[in-house]
């Protein structure tokens, strides 16, 4: 469908109110009905019907009457809410010609206020050229419904999001600049296609700076999927861009060497065939000779370390698991971790060593002596009596001693009642951090009293403590 931006001058608020309220039904409808729209739309005086005619008429929306009378958004329209939002945030101020056409989008020119020129890309998923978007891409994740303004939506803002982060990191990409809805605002890349070009003054610079792009990107945890000379900008200069990043996926993705080894594969057969480089001849100068020139000096997807960075993480590209990211985690924090495992064995051995002696104080305790029995206490209380009667001294002494070692004996116990404590806190912290924070997920009403037992046997226990 052609982009004619000479109808957006003359839509009013009106149309544009009515464009988003189509929007928004698509969330959960296929085909708006026409009532949901006028109630979404809510203009002041009616005319939602009106509106939508003349939205018809321009190809903004699709009439369906087939189940009931209702409306979608065509590609046209969701355009036109996209270049709105950009034109009033200032991004750029006019639309010029179209420079390039691929199987999922379409690229333009845009100029700003100021007259600069930027490349705004348009994704169009859904083409009859390439429908097997589900398949080949990884946009849905988990979704199991969709449609193609919500699947070229997620593939514009995932662009946005890889190209920005690997500009961050000094790689060859276009300058992102805005993002809004299917809609990508880049820096336009002076240069051309490298399947345009023909021929080069220093190919084997070229394919080195090249196959060096694919290894680096491995090493920061990514791998580009479709490296190839239609995704390969190169100027006068000789100079190198990326650019097409929503089918990025992480290292640690199922199908992750396949990928590297067909961008790879790429790169040697285009460059073996347009520029007539021999790959045998330029691996003479590597010293190992038991290995196969060729293979040698081709990456492979196993001697490549991923030490540069986690991207995959940070950008969370498809495959990259929540066991690699714990694996991240335990890699950066290392340190940290070995000193709370040497703590918490050295508590897990106070703990072992507190329990082995309040073991060894009980069975002190609970051990019975010979000399404990009723006949000896029956004497000692017969001596006690028969010396407060005659007044001795020495029985007012044994007595006194009698009443410390009561005394001494409920210290002890309350020193034993205050270790008990002191371990059940300690046990209660182990039991803590062995389940690493995981807690009980109770039912969403337990906390609810719905008249059972429960509450029966409190109302039961009140009226017996109130007797």
């Amino acid at each position: 469908m052609k982009l004619d931006v000479d109808v957006l001058r003359y839509l009013t608020k009106d149309d544009f109110r009515v464009l988003t309220a189509v929007e928004m039904g698509m969330r959960n409808h296929e085909i708006v009905p026409s009532e949901l729209i006028g109630r979404i739309a809510s203009l002041k005086h009616g005319g939602t019907y009106k509106v939508l005619k003349n939205l018809l008429k321009h190809k903004l929306v699709h009439h369906d009457s087939s189940k009931y009378d209702g409306f979608r958004l065509t590609y046209l329209g969701y355009d036109f809410l996209a270049i709105k939002t950009m034109v009033n945030r200032g991004v750029f101020t006019a639309v010029g010609r179209q420079i390039g056409v691929g199987k999922e989008s379409d690229i333009f020119e845009v100029a700003s206020e100021d007259g600069t020129v930027m490349a705004m890309k348009l994704h169009r998923l859904g083409r009859t050229s390439f429908r097997a978007v589900k398949s080949k891409r990884d946009y849905l994740r988990h979704r199991s419904s969709y449609n193609w303004l919500y699947l070229s939506r997620l593939a514009a803002l995932k662009e946005f999001a890889f190209m920005k982060a690997l500009e961050e990191h000094g790689f060859p990409v276009p300058n992102a600049v805005d993002s809004n809805r299917h809609c990508v605002v880049m820096s336009l890349i002076q240069g051309y296609p490298l399947v345009q070009v023909k021929q080069l003054q220093n190919p084997e610079t070229v394919f080195e700076t090249i196959i060096g792009l694919v290894v680096r990107l491995a090493e920061h945890g990514l791998i580009h999927c479709d490296f190839n000379e239609f995704n390969i900008m190169i100027d006068d200069d000789e100079k190198v861009t990326m650019i097409d990043f929503p089918q990025m996926v992480s290292v640690s993705h199922r199908n992750a060497q396949m990928y590297f080894d067909r961008d790879i594969e790429c790169i040697y057969k285009f460059f073996g065939k347009r520029f007539n480089l021999s790959f045998e001849e330029r691996s003479d100068d590597i010293d190992n000779s038991d290995v196969d020139p060729d293979e040698s000096s081709r990456p492979s997807f196993s001697s490549i370390a991923k030490t540069s960075g986690f991207l995959d993480k940070e950008l969370a590209a498809s495959g990259f698991t929540r066991k690699d990211e714990d694996e991240i985690q335990k890699f950066i924090e290392g340190d940290v971790e070995e000193d709370d495992v040497s703590h918490s064995e050295h508590d897990s051995e106070l703990y072992q060593t507190n329990i082995k002696g309040f073991d060894s104080l009980h069975l002190d305790q609970e051990e019975p002596t010979a000399s404990c029995n009723e006949e000896d206490q029956l004497d000692e209380n017969l001596q006690s009596s028969e010396a407060d009667q005659s007044g001795d001294p020495e029985g007012q002494n044994s007595n006194n001693e009698m009443f410390q070692e009561e005394d001494d004996e409920q210290k002890g116990e309350e020193d034993d009642t205050e270790l008990v404590k002191s371990l059940a806190k300690q046990r209660r912290r182990a039991m803590a951090a062995a389940r690493k924070g995981h807690k009980n997920t109770a039912s969403r009403n337990s906390y609810k009293d719905k008249g059972g037992k429960s509450s029966n046997n409190s109302k039961i226990q009140k009226q017996l403590s109130s007797w």
